[in-house]
């Protein structure tokens, strides 16, 4: 296992450059999810620490080691691809051992370690069967199988599930977080689904153009967003986002018409144009609050999800309750103002406030 450091890495294809100056520190053992939208850089990135791809500037280091002229095959690592790349003629044992093959590892060391991984994996009665008999799940499997018989200082995963179904990739986030607590093999992954990432890392890096948005848990990225990109990427639904400008009234004047509660705010350091932000699930519904009107109502099972209009914009709203309410009626709101967030409508960046009520 080995910790690892990114420092000011830069990536250039021809003139464009399409990594910045990324800085990140990753701890011996720790599971971190690179995320974002396609585009954003993460598999470039992670691809750098696989040594698959040359660094631009800044350096590399894994357990200590800078790495840059590194091959892949010196730098103790193990990747899992969206392809499964396993050899249509090998059976599952075979593809789980043939890295230790071709490296001369002696064949009683090569079936133990496969062993020991199918055991892992549950894959013991598929040992001896091709890639055409299994499911994608099963697939999925043995490619990690044959990452684990490597036992490197680092796994990583470049959007291993983005080939299987909605239900099955729910088990496999599972399954692979499992295996992370098993080994506690230093990983990082790669995904562009947010709830993939919100469930599975011990911190997120959120990419944007290149650039880190942030970095932190995924309940520190999700409670405390550092700007618009960040809140209007994690969460499903996302965050409502509603533009206007905070009034001296403790009313945030939403744009298109209608009021929002937002509390005392210092006015001379605010932004004459802001984005006021509240998750769908911290808003309630009340006798009296702000009034909206109901656009569509969408029982999903577990919760109701309910959009309104205000102003200019659609609010969302996940209740738990069964509420009974139409599209054509007007609601009122209650919003926690400790659940509110406020951004700078140009730059996008978080304002630090502190509501005196509670509550509105």
């Amino acid at each position: 296992m080995a910790n690892i450091k990114l420092e000011n890495i830069k990536k250039r294809f021809g003139n464009e450059t399409v990594i910045h100056e990324v800085n990140i520190d990753i701890q011996d053992g720790e599971f971190v999810i690179l995320v974002g939208p396609s585009g954003c850089g993460k598999s470039t990135l992670l691809r750098m620490i696989a040594g698959l791809e040359s660094v631009s500037g800044g350096d590399v280091s894994i357990g200590g080691r800078v790495v840059n002229d590194m091959p892949p095959k010196a730098r103790d690592i193990a990747m899992v691809f969206q392809s499964y790349a396993l050899y249509p003629h090998m059976t599952v044992a075979e593809n789980m051992g043939f890295s230790l093959k071709i490296s001369k590892v002696d064949k009683a060391i090569i079936d133990e370690k496969v062993n020991n991984a199918a055991d892992i994996l549950n894959l013991g009665p598929l040992l001896k069967r091709h890639p055409r008999e299994l499911s994608g799940g099963q697939r999925q499997r043995v490619a990690m199988g044959r990452a684990i018989v490597r036992d490197p200082q680092v796994f990583l995963f470049d959007e291993p599930l983005s080939n299987l179904d909605a239900k099955l990739r729910v088990s496999m986030r599972t399954e692979i977080k499992e295996l992370h607590q098993r080994l506690k093999t230093t990983t990082v992954y790669v995904t562009h689904d947010q709830i993939e990432a919100m469930t599975m890392a011990d911190r997120i890096v959120v990419l944007h153009q290149g650039y880190v948005q942030q970095m932190g848990t995924p309940l520190e990225l999700y409670d405390r967003p550092a700007n618009l990109f960040v809140a209007s990427f994690m969460g499903s639904p996302g965050m409502n986002l509603i533009h206007g400008r905070p009034g001296q009234d403790g009313q945030f004047e939403v744009q298109g018409g209608g009021q929002l509660p937002l509390g005392e705010l210092d006015t001379s350091s605010s932004p004459a144009e802001a984005v006021y932000g509240i998750r769908p699930e911290d808003i309630t519904l009340a006798d009296e609050g702000v009034p909206v009107k109901v656009v569509s109502v969408e029982p999903t099972g577990a919760e109701i999800h309910v959009v309104a209009i205000l102003g200019d914009h659609h609010i969302t709203m996940v209740f738990r309750e069964r509420h009974d309410v139409h599209p054509g009626e007007t609601i009122h709101l209650a919003i926690d103002l400790a659940k509110v967030h406020l951004f700078d409508a140009e730059s996008g960046e978080r304002i630090a406030w502190h509501p005196v009520t509670r509550a509105a």
